[in-house]
């Protein structure tokens, strides 16, 4: 059974979470499984088509999980982009808007240095709206966007029309 097919039958739909109307893509199964985990890893290291990359950054917080691990099998560092006031040491901030009002990220202002080719991940492609701020992020710092890598896109909410003015590599291993 193929990588997507496998990713697919393990995600586990719930209803009505975090409210009424939207069916919640749940990856905690994916993760509770060590030998799909290290697929997940390996399908999205083939994906990049040996893009060289000099970091990987993961969104808070489900971003946090498989990038940390991309990072290490690509034996780059590994940067945490995580919601205003969460990072202890001296920041570099965007703020962007989402449906309903807006949000503000932030990284370290020592994390990435100038000219730094960086694989953003998250979970799961939505709108794009935090992804493209985390590009913005990079770009503050003198970074460039060489892709983004996501487990899930969801391709009806068409979140990589706002991400490929940063980079037009996008990897979604799974799609709805």
């Amino acid at each position: 059974m193929a990588i997507e097919d496998r990713i697919k039958a393990t995600i586990r739909d719930v209803p009505d979470f975090p409210k009424t109307g939207i069916m919640f893509k749940d990856i905690t199964p994916v993760l509770e499984d060590p030998t799909l985990s290290k697929e997940v890893v390996s399908a999205f290291v083939e994906r990049m088509n040996g893009e060289k990359t000099d970091a990987v950054v993961g969104v808070e917080s489900r971003g946090f999980i498989f990038g940390m691990m991309l990072a290490q099998e690509l034996q780059v560092p590994f940067i945490i982009v995580r919601k205003k006031g969460k990072l202890p040491y001296h920041t570099v901030s965007y703020r962007y808007d989402l449906e309903y009002g807006s949000a503000e990220i932030e990284m370290h202002t020592d994390a990435l240095r100038p000219g730094s080719r960086v694989l953003i991940h998250d979970d799961l492609l939505a709108t794009g709206g935090t992804a493209a701020a985390a590009a913005e992020l990079v770009q503050m710092q003198g970074g460039k966007v060489i892709g983004f890598a996501f487990l899930i896109g969801l391709s009806f909410l068409n979140g990589t029309s706002k991400l490929r003015p940063y980079s037009q590599n996008i990897i979604n291993l799974v799609e709805y």
